[in-house]
């Protein structure tokens, strides 16, 4: 999701020095009398009569006119509106037209519309061509922000000329979102990128330190007796894959080899004027682009973005807790997730008794899946989405005896939304609700999963002023989940809850429970306009919350607020385009009062006149306790510590970019250093190649290993929090090719290899709460340590607190780790009719691990070409059917 976009100027700012210039306020359409033949040659009649020229630019120079002449057209007729422009150049060989896949902005010379059809003055969609054909599209929302998730079925069709170029586009009614009326009255605004002079210019534009776009649109007139068509749309699917997977000797499950025919049918369906339903019969909701490889060592779970279509396209209706304002600043803030759509689908959550081999389900197959979208109530946006996942069973053998095991319930998942705003955006509210339930039939499935999840929040905002300039927002979300006694108590104990800490006076463990409740929110106050900036916020998340079944939760017993102020620059001089320095105070506590972060912040950054950006920013941590670093113990200290670090890349549009990413954490504790370089070539218009390489090295002095029950440790409540000097280095780079041969046809290619290693050295214990001090084994007292290895690669250790004392000995596998991987998938895309696509797609994965914890270069690349592969072959053929 982006905010910022050509038909999107986001700023914080208020007032701007000087006014804009005289906007066209209205745009009429004319009904065609002869038809509109798509081929961006303009010998239409209507490319005859006077057009809108009325451009200024955005940028460089706001408020000048357009620098070379450019005229459009509207037109009509019972199906469609049409769209020609002539875009005149006085140096037409300089004209920068670019090829890339769909939706993917690479710069260049473009052409472009915005319609709000609704007319509601926030919402609305976005139409783009770049003067190679790629076309790009999607929603505007929140008046300031747009989604180009959406993928809408319309043509474009560009043709350069001796003096510039032209394009005529056609975007059907049945593409866009209208009430029927006699005479209709929209939103409309035009754009024009001149790439050679990094100008934008447009009929309307939101000015510097300003914000709003939609609500600021031309009105659109001239459409009468049009009837919104009915809309339906059918794509049926038919896919085959081929899976050739590593597999043990003997294995009766995976010969090496498995292939898998598959076939279904999307479909979307208008419900009147104002309601959208897109539905799945047997869907295929597996997406072409690998997830990368992370190393995680922390106890909370990894969040990875969504990537298939039925789960991001219109998915702006679902956004919570994000309307009204403008920006939202978080520090030291993890934002709960209402809805987190890779939930659907997910990986089953039982594991298996131990066996001899397997067959496990890599995901949850979707039996099928609605949404509904639109508007209705007098204005009220609405939202629904429901889904039913398969139960999913495992196949294991051991000791030549084979055995079904359930490891996922068939589950059903619903979403519902409504949200509406009032008085032209200066209030809003709305309401979300999530419910999931799961029908067992395992009973050994009760404790691994809950048996329902619900949740349900209010949100909204309202202006504090008659000019918007100051805006309060806010969200309250209730929590509730269901299940077995002993599933409640686990969830109670584990992450990312962890009721059971011994010195939280706010905090027990309820054994006999079968539900538990929680609530969060958060609440912001932000200036929108000005050059002077203004953003506080409340946050808190009870210990008890609990969004997981269809959500995304990080931290639960937390309560954060902070308030920043900033200033910008933003009226080019001859020295920058820009210059912004903001800074912050903020806090983070737990519902017990202990402040688990308390720092100072502060960023700036310098736009130079070519357009490359460097910015830097430093924050210091004081002193304050750790409630999550034993995981389920005791508080630890917290030693001040402060973060630094940079930014800086070249210009988007150019043909090179680079971007440089350096972070670095400093303290008593240890130290944290990442550099991230990223190098995109466009060596020629269609071909697009990034090489991003990246070194990441952590030597941390408490990274967690255990924690080891001993009645014997007085000091620590009974148990023993093992930790131990750890040194991270991992070195990765992120390589993709994007070739695109035809506007409809393109070919991409991701790379990712990565080696990491993990090195843990002096093992110790937590030697009391609150401080950061320890007994190290074999070094504190009678204590002893040994560290063995074994002939099939295996490392053990083994730690004694008190050497012959009462205190027990613990074992474990020793945690010093070395990864390599190579994840990378390639995938030709063919869009052989509008709507209708054909995919070949090749999927690689290879990895190895053992418990050697030194980086070594050589070794490490060794083992990953001599690594074995897993590889997966897919084509997919869709066929859109509608009009």
């Amino acid at each position: 999701m982006r905010r910022v976009g050509y038909f999107i100027l986001f700023l914080f700012a208020g007032s701007a020095y000087g006014n804009p210039p005289e906007f066209i306020r209205q745009i009429k359409a004319v009904r065609l009398t002869e038809p509109i033949h798509i081929d961006g040659v303009l010998s239409e009649s209507i490319y005859r009569q006077p057009g809108v020229k009325e451009f200024y630019q955005k940028e460089p120079n706001q408020g000048n006119p357009v620098s070379e002449p450019t005229e459009v057209w509207v037109a009509y007729d019972d199906e469609a509106l049409y769209i020609g422009a002539l875009l005149k150049d006085s140096h037409p060989d300089s004209i920068v037209a670019r090829l890339s896949r769909r939706d993917n902005d690479v710069g260049g010379d473009q052409f472009g519309v915005g319609i709000d059809s609704y007319h509601d003055k926030r919402n609305g969609y976005k139409f783009i061509v770049s003067a190679a054909g790629t076309l790009i599209d999607g929603i505007l929302y929140n008046d300031d922000w747009s989604d180009d998730s959406w993928n809408g079925v319309w043509e474009a069709k560009p043709v350069l000329l001796p003096d510039g170029w032209s394009v005529e586009m056609r975007i059907p009614f049945s593409q866009l979102r209208f009430e029927e009326q006699e005479k209709y009255t929209w939103g409309i605004a035009f754009l024009r990128v001149i790439g050679r002079k990094k100008e934008e210019s447009l009929t309307v534009y939101t000015p510097r330190n300003e914000s709003g776009f939609v609500s600021r649109m031309s009105e659109l007139v001239g459409i009468e007796h049009v009837t919104p068509p009915s809309r339906f749309e059918a794509t049926p699917y038919m896919t085959g894959r081929a899976e050739y997977l590593q597999h043990k000797s003997g294995d009766p499950f995976n010969s090496g080899s498995k292939y898998k025919p598959d076939f279904g049918a999307d479909f979307k369906l208008g419900l009147g004027s104002n309601l959208t339903l897109d539905g799945a019969v047997n869907p295929d909701f597996g997406q072409v682009e690998v997830d990368p490889a992370v190393v995680n060592l922390s106890d909370a779970e990894t969040y990875f973005n969504e990537k298939r279509p039925f789960f991001l396209e219109g998915m702006n209706i679902f956004s919570f807790g994000q309307g009204g304002v403008n920006s939202y600043w978080t520090f030291n803030w993890s934002n709960p997730s209402l809805f987190y759509s890779r939930r659907i689908g997910r990986t089953p959550e039982r594991g298996l008794p131990d066996n001899d081999y397997a067959d496990e389900p890599q995901g949850t197959r979707i039996l099928g899946a609605a949404k509904l979208t639109g508007k209705m109530f007098n204005g009220w946006n609405v939202g629904v989405i429901e889904a039913v996942t398969n139960r999913e069973y495992a196949r294991f053998e051991t000791g030549g005896v084979q055995q079904d095991w359930e490891v996922e319930p068939l589950t059903s998942y619903s979403i519902g939304r409504v949200q509406r705003d009032f008085n032209d955006g200066k209030q809003g509210i709305g309401l979300l609700t999530t419910f999931t339930h799961r029908f067992f039939k395992d009973e050994g499935m009760r404790s691994e999963v809950n048996a329902d999840g619900f949740l349900g929040g209010l949100d909204g905002w309202t202006a504090i002023d008659t000019g918007k300039e100051y805006m309060v927002s806010g969200w309250t979300v209730f929590s509730r989940v269901t299940g077995s006694k002993e599933r409640m108590l686990n969830l109670q104990q584990g992450w990312p809850h962890y009721f059971e800490r011994p010195d939280a006076t706010h905090l027990s463990v309820d054994s006999s429970a079968t539900s538990m409740d929680g609530f969060a929110g958060r609440y912001t106050l932000n200036k929108q306009k000005g050059r002077l900036m203004l953003n506080a916020a409340l946050g808190f998340v009870s210990p008890g919350f609990e969004s997981g079944d269809l959500g995304f939760l990080s931290r639960t017993d937390a309560v954060n607020y902070h308030i920043a102020s900033g200033y910008r620059w933003n009226d080019p001089t001859p020295y920058y385009r820009n210059i912004e320095l903001y800074g912050s105070y903020f806090v983070s506590s737990d519902f017990g009062g202990n402040v688990t972060w308390r720092g100072l912040w502060t960023r700036s950054s310098y736009q130079f006149t070519n357009y490359h950006t460097f910015g830097f920013y430093y924050d210091y941590g004081f002193e304050s306790v750790d409630n999550r670093r034993t995981r389920g113990g005791p508080l630890m200290l917290n030693l001040p510590a402060y973060e630094y670090g940079f930014d800086f890349y070249t210009d988007g549009r150019n043909d090179y970019i680079e971007e440089a990413y350096w972070y670095a954490y400093e303290g008593k504790d240890g130290f944290y250093h990442s550099l991230n370089l990223y190098l995109t070539m466009r060596p020629s218009s269609n071909l697009s190649i990034t090489i991003g390489p990246g070194f990441t090295y952590n030597s941390s002095k408490a990274q967690w290993v255990d924690a080891f029950s001993d009645p014997t440790a007085a000091l620590t409540y009974g148990k023993r929090y093992v930790f131990a000097d750890m040194n991270y280095k991992e070195l990765s780079a992120q390589i993709r090719l994007n070739w695109t041969l035809s506007p409809t046809l393109s070919f991409q290619m991701f790379i990712q290899p990565l080696f990491a290693t993990g090195d843990y050295t002096s093992f110790k214990e937590l030697a009391r709460p609150r401080s950061f001090d320890f007994n190290v084994f074999g070094q504190s007292g009678r204590s002893t340590f040994a560290d063995s290895s074994f002939s099939d690669g295996n490392r053990k250790i083994y730690l004694d607190p008190d050497g012959a004392g009462p205190a027990p000995m613990f074992s474990q596998d020793h945690p010093s780790f070395s990864r390599v991987s190579l994840r990378g998938n390639a995938v030709l895309r063919w869009e052989y009719l509008p709507g209708s696509t054909l995919f070949f797609v090749w999927t690689q994965s290879r990895s190895e691990y053992d418990s050697n914890g030194n980086f070594e270069f050589h070794r490490s690349y060794n083992r990953l070409l001599d690594a074995k592969s897993d590889n997966i072959f897919m084509i997919k053929l869709t066929y859109w059917l509608g009009r």
